[in-house]
């Protein structure tokens, strides 16, 4: 049910310093729900209502899962208590760089406001659209997938076919976004039409190409847009901060929504007979290889954060992050300098280490700038082949390429806790 924010006080023009202990903790409420539905972890919701909450002369204890806030505020003499719940999550990477500001400058701008004038403030924050459409959404994952594609050694037909399914498939699912659908429908029935478009374009050109069989491979990166970064990412930061409740729950989403994919994805490759066979040498020399991941990465990162809501320039941020980073990771593995899930770390770490400089200068928000540049890193490829030869009743192909997959995604956001470890103090102590 929607909640009456407005109605918590019975006199709106009060000062909210001076409204009662119930009026001041919707507000500290109201900003630590929102910021939760913008897709951040747990810590930074928390720090959120605390900075909120000391301002107002409160204090506040909460617990906080994937869409519900346990919270009590109190003063010297009262108390109030309530929970709150999302009716669905998602990823919302500008309105969370808002929300951040309004929290910084909280204390100096808008705790003298009343109360009416504090909730049409928020109200304002709440209601701002989307900056993209869904068929521009789904331009962009075109482009993430496709650019994904390369990175993991597809060439120009698996990029074009690739591009054509994620951006439908994409579309689609804002599309059923708009209306309103459960999301485990809504990934099925994306990552299906993604796999059927990539299908019929890849039959298209074969009737005007002669192309060899081996480039259906290309069909995973088709699906590649469903990749749930957020919840993979910000799961283990806030197991590592104790976060129990919130980690795990968002561990559990992230599976869930890995599995609805894969396992759709399998169901449509056996009715289309595709395999997920290793892609066909590209036939580039080190220099060039080099030389052309650092756009793809980019325009990769670019993409994801495009999804996620990203202003222009933060999406542009990330992408150079991600460039950076990504490319790094890659000519590591090439190199045989270290194994994949060491090579993760250390991209990770880069990305964490840049995305905390770029926020003293532009107080743009860690996690918006961080994980859209490691989505790109998590193994889907791996994810998906483990999934598939266990369907095909390969327990030992499967298990082999889990494993590959569950070390990688460990050390992603061990690299991006170190990162922040070395360079925010808060994070490295417990209050």
């Amino acid at each position: 049910m929607a909640i009456p924010w407005k109605e918590f006080a019975p006199n709106q023009d009060t000062p909210i310093k001076q409204a009662r202990v119930k009026a001041r903790a919707s507000v500290v409420g109201r900003i630590g729900i929102m910021m939760l539905s913008c897709g951040t972890g747990a810590w930074r919701v928390r720090d959120a209502m605390n900075t909120v909450a000391r301002v107002l002369n409160l204090t506040c204890s909460a617990d906080i899962g994937l869409t519900t806030i346990n919270f009590t505020c109190f003063d010297a003499g009262h108390s109030y208590s309530q929970i709150l719940a999302l009716p669905n999550t998602g990823v919302n990477t500008d309105k969370l760089f808002v929300l951040e500001t309004f929290v910084k400058q909280f204390d100096k701008k808008y705790a003298q406001l009343t109360i009416k004038q504090l909730h049409r403030k928020l109200d304002d924050i709440q209601q701002t659209p989307g900056h993209y459409s869904p068929i521009i959404k789904g331009l962009a994952a075109a482009i993430a997938c496709a650019s994904f594609i390369f990175l993991l050694g597809g060439g120009w037909i698996e990029m074009f076919c690739t591009f054509i399914g994620a951006g439908i498939g994409n579309w689609v699912r804002g599309e059923m976004g708009k209306r309103k659908m459960t999301t485990i429908s809504g990934i099925a029935v994306s990552v299906g039409i993604a796999e059927m478009v990539y299908f019929l374009v890849f039959k298209g050109l074969q009737l005007g190409y002669p192309i060899s069989g081996n480039h259906e491979a290309g069909y995973i990166g088709a699906m590649l847009f469903v990749i749930p970064g957020f919840p993979f990412i910000t799961s283990f930061l806030d197991l590592s901060k104790l976060d129990m409740r919130s980690g795990l729950e968002r561990l559990t989403y992230a599976i869930m929504i890995t599995s609805v994919a894969t396992l759709c994805g399998w169901l449509i490759a056996l009715i289309i007979n595709f395999q997920p066979e290793n892609f066909a040498p590209l036939g580039l020399s080190p220099f060039w290889l080099l030389f052309l991941r650092l756009p793809a990465s980019f325009f990769g990162v670019y993409g994801f954060s495009m999804m996620f809501n990203s202003s222009q320039k933060l999406a542009i941020t990330s992408g150079l992050i991600g460039a950076v980073a990504n490319t790094l990771r890659l000519e590591l593995v090439d190199f045989n300098t270290i194994p994949a899930p060491a090579a993760a770390f250390c991209g990770a770490l880069v990305a964490g280490l840049l995305a905390s400089i770029i926020n003293r200068t532009n107080g743009y928000p860690r996690i918006s700038l961080t994980v859209p540049s490691i989505v790109i890193m998590i193994p889907g490829l791996y994810i998906y082949r483990g999934i598939y030869y266990i369907g095909l009743n390969e327990i030992g192909n499967g298990a082999l390429w889990l494993t590959r997959a569950a070390l990688i995604i460990l050390f992603l956001p061990l690299g991006l806790f170190v990162a922040r470890y070395l360079l925010d103090e808060e994070w490295r102590h417990f209050d």
